[in-house]
């Protein structure tokens, strides 16, 4: 169970292991999206405060300091040791969690926060397992390489998945030796505070790790273009994405990845195992109310069972569970704030004028907070918004198809391509269809099959690297090559 009338601690910025005042003096108010009731106010880091945050990153990062001097082992106990913590604090996260970003606590306990622990164990185990190669060059010469952390890490991270995503930035980071300064999202900073925290408890050095609440436009901005961040990592839209690049294009050209959106196709064959597929479906959809990148949101069913799998769907959308995060019972909680709420109201009625027929939901529901009713359309055609845009939302597209090679071309007609689905019992399709699907991640016969050793980024314009599993590494190291003339070569 959540903890009752929990007291919120920590609602200052967090910059070289000490807590600050903003510059500006000016807050940000965070509320409970399930109620609209006023949480906190948490301090609202703008230009001058992210500049404080980075020159304590670059001193921590100056040769001989005690980050920089530490054995690679101690960085991966110290991410080891924090995992501990998150572990002994996972009520009280989860709880925070639930509280500011509308999630549903139970999910957040057993999902966001059990993965949270799992990155920051697996980070801690690659710390010193990270080297370069020595090569046999022609000459009478000794090359090596190294591979070094990259510098001072801006993160900027989405409001989704707070605590998971805080994780997934700087536990790669960390492991391999850089500094890092971290925006959380303004409306969910809750959990970033706390963990920064924990980071001071475990024993990490001053300016590590910094934390700083603010808003896109003006801290995200500030790290986006700040001429002594070496790398940025970005998760969130696609048009911040774009922001983002073209700033680094424009100031330092440091290095860039970004986890952006997506419109996934997930594709049902006949010859599925239905009930099941329409269980994952579902859940790969509906999971988080639908905020989610990787939610399956073109559901794209082979017409011999088109109308039964839209059947179960329905019934399936229609027995969910509405109310407030913290309650048992409950397996939908509100969107996160107003603005996210009115997009997808309005890309409802546009399904509706655009001629898909609305099988259930397309209303708000409740009384007081952001809930909107699960939503399923069918009949819809690959021409309407809510079949090209991200809806981020609990609305599901059932699309129709007749042939592997026709739903291959319409999955892929889209500028997005973070993750697919394919459900089938034929291992010769799952196979061709699965290596024809223009995405960073595929799923056969599962869906939101997530691990922290698995890499996570996606094609085309749902971004660039990879988070996660061993290929996360590359993103935070650079590659030097030493070459060394000696007297004598001995192959």
């Amino acid at each position: 169970m959540p903890i009752p009338d929990l007291l919120i601690q920590y609602t200052k910025l967090f910059i070289n292991n000490d807590w600050h005042e903003s510059c500006s003096g000016r807050k940000i108010p965070v509320h409970n999206p399930a109620t609209g009731e006023l949480l906190c106010e948490v301090e609202e880091a703008d230009a001058e405060d992210v500049d404080k945050a980075v020159r304590s990153a670059r001193a921590a990062f100056q040769m001989g300091s005690p980050w920089r001097s530490m054995d690679a082992s101690e960085r991966g106990q110290l991410l080891n040791r924090l995992a501990d913590l998150v572990e002994r604090d996972q009520l009280l996260l989860a709880t925070l969690e639930a509280l500011d970003s509308g999630k549903v606590f139970l999910m957040a306990f057993f999902v966001d926060l059990m993965a949270t622990i799992k990155t920051l164990r697996y980070y801690g185990g690659w710390a010193d397992k990270i080297h370069g190669k020595t090569i046999p060059i022609d000459g009478e010469y000794f090359t090596y390489t190294r591979h070094e952390p990259i510098g001072v890490c801006g993160q900027i991270i989405p409001w989704n998945f707070p605590v998971m995503m805080f994780a997934w930035k700087i536990a790669p980071a960390l492991c391999c030796g850089n500094t890092v300064v971290i925006k959380p999202a303004e409306q969910t900073p809750l959990t970033a505070l706390h963990m920064a925290a924990l980071i001071k408890e475990a024993g990490f050095p001053p300016g590590v790790v910094n934390v700083v609440a603010g808003y896109g436009q003006t801290a995200g901005c500030a790290i986006a273009h700040h001429m002594d961040i070496d790398k940025v990592a970005f998760t969130g839209s696609t048009a911040v994405g774009k922001l983002i690049q073209k700033a680094a294009g424009d100031t330092n050209l440091k290095r860039v990845t970004l986890e952006l959106g997506g419109k996934n196709p997930n594709i049902v064959f006949a010859d599925c195992d239905l009930e099941y597929a329409v269980e994952q479906a579902h859940s790969g959809l509906f999971f988080n109310q639908g905020q989610c990148c990787l939610a399956g949101s073109r559901v794209f069913v082979e017409e011999p069972i088109y109308e039964e799998f839209v059947r179960r769907s329905v019934e399936k959308a229609r027995s969910k569970v509405l109310g407030s995060p913290l309650e048992p019972g409950v397996d939908q909680g509100p969107q996160i704030d107003q603005k996210q709420f009115d997009k997808i109201m309005d890309l409802i009625e546009s399904g509706k004028t655009e001629g898909a027929l609305l099988q259930c939901g397309g209303s708000a529901w409740g009384q007081q907070g952001l809930f909107i009713q699960p939503t399923v359309f069918s009949n819809v055609t690959d021409d309407m918004r809510i079949a090209k845009e991200e809806i981020f939302g609990p609305v599901q597209q059932i699309m129709c198809f007749r042939s592997v090679q026709e739903v291959i071309r319409r999955a892929n007609a889209t500028h997005y391509g973070l993750a697919a689905g394919v459900f089938t019992n034929d291992i010769d399709k799952a196979l061709t269809v699965s290596s024809a699907l223009q995405a960073g991640m595929v799923w056969v016969n599962c869906y939101n099959a997530m691990s922290a050793q698995c890499p996570f980024g996606g094609f085309k314009m749902s971004g660039n690297g990879r988070e996660l599993g061993e290929y996360a590494l590359q993103e935070y190291t650079e590659v030097k090559a030493v070459t060394i003339k000696i007297s004598q070569k001995n192959s």
